[in-house]
């Protein structure tokens, strides 16, 4: 809003030098020389007397000097109110996050397609992972959070919220790196014969229980064995400390540093996508609007988006 040089002129008054007003601004002394020449110009006054010491201001350049830190001074208070301004005009979409249900793959489709979306803006907010509270924490969703992301084939998470599918994650196993298995590039289905094989227990999770009656009819020797409904973090440790095989997928290869997640050699996949409030508000119903025309949902993927 103002003329840049008119900084670099305040450092040459300040400074009495066009070495040390160039250090001040990062500028070479030339180009200072040349800011101050061209400012000069363009005002019809000289500025400054140049001398073998120094530079010092003349009458004209006192004058100057007195008005120029107004007006940077106000251009800068202008330039923060419009800048209020606009953000008062943005949305704000909250994003959860947390361990097993990292925003990470909110922001990478953000950060890919977030021209896209100018009127929004983004707050991340925390949230524990917890296998008793987390259909609270679903259903906080419209009031913590705007939206959630996640891995989900729960039907009880599924009858709390929509959902928006993005993609999916492969559906793995993850053992101790203590683990004879542990050593394998990938895993067959037979490698799992007389493993304790730790999984959610039946009838809520479709991509789980699709699993289940697999290795049940085709690898009965595999031993299943139920973990609560929905994972925290100690399921994986039980999984670490127990030397067993963990159902897991491949985008919680990081959760547990003592665990290591191996792809199977099976079809098996689980959808993630965006959770979000069935009464969900205006900016969360427009900013669907606009990713629907810029991230359509995959081709066959279920999802419950009507609100």
């Amino acid at each position: 809003m103002y003329n840049r040089s008119l900084k670099t002129f305040m450092a040459v008054a300040d400074c009495g030098s066009f070495i040390r007003a160039g250090e001040k601004c990062h500028l070479s002394p030339t180009a200072v020389k040349k800011q101050i020449d061209a400012l000069e110009y363009r005002l019809g006054v000289e500025l400054f007397v140049r001398g073998s010491h120094g530079v010092r201001l003349t009458a004209a350049g006192e004058s100057v000097y007195k008005d120029a830190r107004f007006v940077i001074a106000y251009c800068e208070r202008a330039v923060v109110r419009a800048r209020r301004q606009a953000e008062a005009g943005r949305s704000l979409l909250r994003i959860g996050t947390s361990m097993l249900n990292p925003c990470k793959v909110f922001m990478d489709l953000w950060n890919t397609t977030g021209d896209a979306f100018p009127q929004f803006k983004i707050q991340i907010v925390p949230f524990d992972d917890d296998n008793v509270n987390i259909l609270s924490v679903i259903e906080s969703l419209g009031e913590k959070f705007d939206f959630l992301v996640g891995a989900c084939s729960s039907e009880l998470w599924l009858s709390r919220c929509c959902f928006y599918p993005l993609g999916t994650y492969k559906i793995c196993c993850a053992v101790s790196r203590r683990h004879p298995l542990a050593a394998k590039e990938k895993l067959s289905p037979a490698d799992l014969h007389g493993e304790h094989l730790m999984m959610v227990r039946q009838g809520d999770a479709a991509g789980c229980d699709v699993v289940r009656q697999y290795l049940k009819r085709a690898h009965p020797q595999v031993i299943i064995e139920d973990t609560p409904q929905f994972y925290d973090i100690g399921v994986f440790n039980r999984c670490e400390e127990e030397n067993k095989v963990l159902l897991t997928l491949d985008c919680w290869a990081d959760v547990h540093p003592s665990l290591a997640t191996i792809p199977v050699d099976w079809p098996f996949e689980m959808p993630y996508g965006l959770l979000y409030s069935p009464s969900a508000g205006e900016n969360v119903k427009r900013f669907l609007d606009l990713l629907r025309k810029n991230c359509p949902p995959p081709a066959g993927e279920k999802n419950n988006t009507d609100m």
